[in-house]
């Protein structure tokens, strides 16, 4: 159930939590003070949170001005939601009910929501 070498093959190149501040950044940015500072997340940050922000900081620096058509919220709620469900669902051992739980919604939403990711 746990195919990480498959879903990293099928992210886009800017999804890698584990990547550099300035990985994303082009190869002829200036870095200024300024632009380093805002890189970095904040200290009382999580490790999930800095994640985030460096996945969302890069993925906006290759998009640039170009629209999303889904909207950027909702792009990534479906981007995280996926893995989200799977690897809860697979730490309770595929116990629908306990994943659920974790989760803090109920049963019934959690099997809507794998279906919707194709994890049924």
């Amino acid at each position: 159930m746990n195919d990480t070498h498959h879903d990293a093959a099928m992210r886009p190149p800017w999804w890698d939590c584990r990547a550099s501040h300035t990985e994303g950044m082009p190869v002829n940015a200036v870095r200024s003070p300024a632009t380093e500072a805002a890189a970095r997340p904040a200290a009382s940050q999580s490790a999930l949170g800095e994640c985030v922000t460096r996945t969302v900081r890069r993925y906006l620096a290759d998009i640039g001005d170009t629209p999303c058509s889904e909207g950027l919220h909702a792009l990534v709620i479906h981007e995280v939601e996926g893995p989200l469900l799977r690897e809860v669902l697979a730490f309770h051992g595929g116990n629908q009910s306990r994943a659920a739980t974790a989760l803090g919604i109920n049963r019934a939403t959690l099997r809507k929501k794998l279906a919707a990711h194709g994890l049924l």
